[in-house]
């Protein structure tokens, strides 16, 4: 593994140097010295829309690397204007600097370090998305994602979820959601913190004890990511207050750990027509499933038309 990973920057290391021997580059510096000149120039950014969405310097051209060769005599023509040619990093730029002055081009650099380091000498960047700055920072993994991006982000962040039990299960759904960025959560559990709790139920911590789990988990969560709005409900759920604060929320999680609930939760679940995301576990075996009839799906009584016996389950 070792020897490989040392072919493999060996290899980096000698396209670098080759590719940089072959044309001109030139620092975030220059290029920004280049822009502020306000003579003919083409600024290209040859990244992906994903990263694009992120942010991009003012006045740049689109053209994904992959399509360069297909779509960059049609989209620049004049061959004769200078280029700065940049990316995320300073390697896919070299890359379409040589292919472009194979096509003719007369003039083409490649912006060394790309936007992250133009980023990092403190030149403005902009962006179309309503996210801030930071958002797209912190979410940045999510956005380079295809099946995310920004669109799908910013559906998060205005999304709210209602999270059943802070337990064992409840903890890391809790944790996993706020750390997404989903907008709103809710959290529903009548019960205190304990010391037997503390060896699963990862948002509650020794000062904890004795507190309620709510309330411990909305602080956790917000040392997490100050984004979300924790809505907290210290009570049991029941079929009168289950009705009420159901609708406010667009997917319900189930963390329960006990039938009565997960079936209560089911049932109003149905019955508001929200998308109820179902699990359950015994000690090195769990169950998970997501269940909609609105969509057209099964409930869980559907699965499991009735629920066992009282004690024939340990919890």
């Amino acid at each position: 593994m070792v020897k490989t990973l040392k072919a493999i920057k060996a290899f980096k290391d000698y396209f670098l140097i080759k590719a940089k021997r072959e044309g001109s580059e030139v620092s975030v510096e220059e290029a920004h010295q280049l822009i502020q000149k306000k003579e003919p120039l083409v600024l290209l950014d040859v990244r992906e829309h994903e990263e694009i969405a992120l942010g991009y310097i003012e006045g740049a051209v689109f053209i994904p690397q992959g399509l360069l060769g297909e779509k960059v005599e049609v989209l620049l023509p004049d061959k004769i204007i200078p280029v700065v040619v940049y990316c995320a990093g300073g390697i896919r730029s070299l890359a379409a600097a040589k292919l472009m002055r194979g096509k003719g081009y007369a003039h083409v650099y490649s912006m060394a370090k790309g936007i992250n380091g133009w980023k990092d000498a403190g030149f403005e960047i902009v962006s179309d998305s309503e996210l801030t700055q930071d958002q797209l920072t912190r979410y940045s993994r999510h956005i380079l994602l295809k099946e995310v991006g920004v669109e799908g982000q910013t559906k998060l962040l205005k999304s709210k979820v209602l999270l059943v039990g802070v337990g064992g299960l409840g903890c890391p759904a809790g944790l996993y959601l706020a750390a997404a960025g989903v907008g709103t959560l809710g959290i529903i559990d009548p019960d205190k913190v304990d010391l037997t709790n503390l060896q699963r139920q990862i948002l509650h911590g020794l000062a904890d004890v004795g507190r309620p789990k709510t309330e411990s988990a909305k602080e956790a969560i917000r040392r997490i990511n100050p984004d979300v709005k924790v809505i907290t409900y210290p009570e049991r759920l029941t079929n009168q207050n289950a009705l009420e604060i159901f609708p406010d929320y667009d997917i319900i999680v189930d963390g329960s750990d006990n039938f009565p609930t997960k079936y209560l939760v089911n049932d109003a679940a149905f019955f508001t027509g929200k998308p109820y995301v179902y699990g359950g576990v015994f000690q090195f075996e769990g169950q998970a499933s997501v269940f909609f009839p609105k969509g057209g799906g099964p409930c869980l009584r559907c699965l499991f038309p009735e629920p066992p016996p009282p004690g024939l389950v340990p919890s």
